[in-house]
């Protein structure tokens, strides 16, 4: 009797398992679409950066959006070498 309620019980749980794992899954939400928010073009890496998170710089009043200090350093670095002496 005992080996009966045994062998009914690992059945059981068997199932249980088996249809846990058949069960179908609930959908995962989706990341909030960030399509409104417009972004622009590292002109050093090339990197796209949202506009509102770039770092501005200008040059003759126009204004060039970087990923980084470092982008931005290097553009001022190649500015420096292209621009020739007074």
């Amino acid at each position: 009797m005992i080996r009966l309620l045994i062998w009914l019980l690992i059945a059981y749980i068997g199932y249980r398992v088996v249809k846990a794992l058949m069960a179908p899954k609930p959908p995962v939400p989706a990341a909030p679409a960030r399509n409104s928010e417009e972004t622009v073009q590292d002109p050093v890496c090339g990197t796209y950066v949202a506009k509102a998170d770039a770092i501005v710089g200008r040059l003759d009043g126009e204004r060039h959006y970087f990923c980084s200090m470092t982008c931005l350093e290097k553009f001022r670095e190649q500015l420096d070498h292209t621009t020739p002496p007074h």
